[in-house]
């Protein structure tokens, strides 16, 4: 055994003889599905979230700090001898939550602020792509309302429009005409809806979308199973654009070579230019894609878990996490290796159905009383609730995720639903053809 093997065993054991202490930052079903997965970890003693839901609270510590008040969050973990934080939200990592407790001696798994622009930048992760050679649409970038005008008015509809900086995922319009064009490029230019910034506009692509999330660290990449999320509110994918109605796993129109394509010419590619860009990642990438007739190209890149497909990747991990969490916080400054980080998957595949508030993703009402959750034999992520007068009710849009496993989408299908029937809301609606690229004939 070499000199470096037997120090990484070391390090290994090390860790795996004191139980850990973890924060988990955020509060959303994304960061319930983390929570939930350090749960099933021999290592974890105790897990913290901040601010954590309703849900979470039955596996974690809740604790009522906001998941951008970065000071706040790192006198916590200063203060409870935090072994490990995990970074849920994009609004956490473009803070700078990362730099801020590698600062203060403080092992976190998550992007530096710099890193962090593959998201919160959209014309910066353009750039890159173009660079390094990552398979993408075409586009280009105005500050100037006019200019952007005149440009969109001069090609093909539909137009994508993207406004440069984080918008929570409402920052994307596919305009069908020029009318729609014209009042998504005042929302983002003149009325300055997500805050002052540019607007990327891209070519229109078409054919099904995926998403490929990768841990990463430096030119590292282990990557996770393909999922699908569902954006439109409604069945057909008819209605406005939401954070997401549900996603599953087990893509059969995305072949083996769709995949090492994505894996090598997307994931890996980027990794190396981050690198090369001195901004190198160390947390989850996530690859929003699309499978067009020319190819795998680029939709969007996340800096994160992406919502809501973490909770139905993660229930599939056979791996214990806390390793791969630690193993890439560690890499990351410099004193830990990639021998500990192996993620291995359950040869199943799942599905998850979000029941979101009526009226979503436009003005909804809250504190309508849920029951029935007891008697689901499911995964029950919780996305927006909390405990009223001893009653569980719903506290946002999207309110929670039921999640189910199978040899099949089909036989996911049939059992995710028949669980959501035992829940009762009357103010819940949820898409009744999740999966449905899948199974349609």
């Amino acid at each position: 055994m070499t000199i470096r093997e037997t120090g990484c065993l070391a390090g290994l054991l090390s860790s795996q003889n004191s139980m850990k202490k973890v924060l988990v930052v955020g509060g959303g079903g994304r960061c319930h599905a983390i929570v939930d997965a350090l749960s099933r970890s021999p290592q974890v003693e105790k897990i913290y979230c901040a601010p954590g839901n309703a849900g979470i609270g039955l596996q974690a510590e809740n604790v009522p700090i906001s998941d951008t008040d970065v000071p706040a969050l790192r006198q916590f973990a200063l203060d409870k001898g935090i072994d490990l934080t995990v970074v849920g939200p994009e609004a956490s990592l473009s803070a700078g939550i990362v730099d801020a407790f590698r600062q203060a001696g403080l092992k976190i798994f998550g992007h530096s602020k710099a890193a962090t622009r593959i998201e919160s930048s959209k014309e910066f992760a353009k750039e890159v792509m173009v660079k390094y050679g990552v398979p993408t649409a075409g586009y280009r970038s105005f500050s100037d309302f006019g200019e952007a005008l005149a440009y969109v008015s001069s090609r093909p509809f539909p137009a994508v429009l993207k406004y440069d900086g984080l918008a929570a995922g409402k920052g994307v319009v596919i305009a069908a005409d020029l009318k729609e064009a014209e009042e998504a490029l005042k929302d983002m230019l003149l009325d300055e809806k997500f805050g002052k910034g540019k607007v990327v506009v891209e070519d229109y692509l078409t054919g099904p979308e995926f998403s490929f999330m990768c841990f990463v660290c430096g030119d590292k990449v282990w990557p996770m199973p393909l999922s699908q999320d569902h954006k439109r509110a409604f069945d057909g994918d008819r209605g406005p654009n939401t954070g997401g109605m549900g996603a599953y796993t087990g893509l059969p129109f995305i072949s083996p070579e769709d995949e090492a394509f994505a894996l090598k010419e997307v994931l890996e590619k980027t990794a190396r230019g981050m690198v090369e860009e001195g901004c190198p990642l160390s947390g989850v990438l996530y690859g929003g894609l699309m499978k067009t007739p020319q190819g795998v190209k680029v939709i969007e890149f996340n800096a994160r878990f992406g919502d809501p497909e973490t909770e139905v990747v993660l229930p599939l991990l056979k791996s214990d996490i806390y390793d791969i969490f630690e193993g890439i916080a560690d890499m990351a400054v410099g004193s830990g290796c990639a021998c500990r980080i192996a993620p291995m998957w359950e040869n199943k595949v799942t599905m998850g159905v979000v029941l979101a508030s009526k009226g979503y993703p436009g003005s909804y009402a809250k504190g309508a009383e849920i029951t029935g959750t007891e008697d689901v034999d499911a995964r029950i992520y919780h996305m927006g609730t909390k405990m009223a007068d001893g009653k569980l009710v719903t506290a946002g849009g999207r309110v929670m995720m039921v999640v189910c496993s199978g040899e099949d989408i089909r036989q996911a299908k049939e059992k995710v639903y028949s669980e959501i029937s035992k829940i009762h809301c009357d103010n819940l609606f949820f898409r009744s053809d999740i999966a449905h690229w899948a199974l349609e004939d």
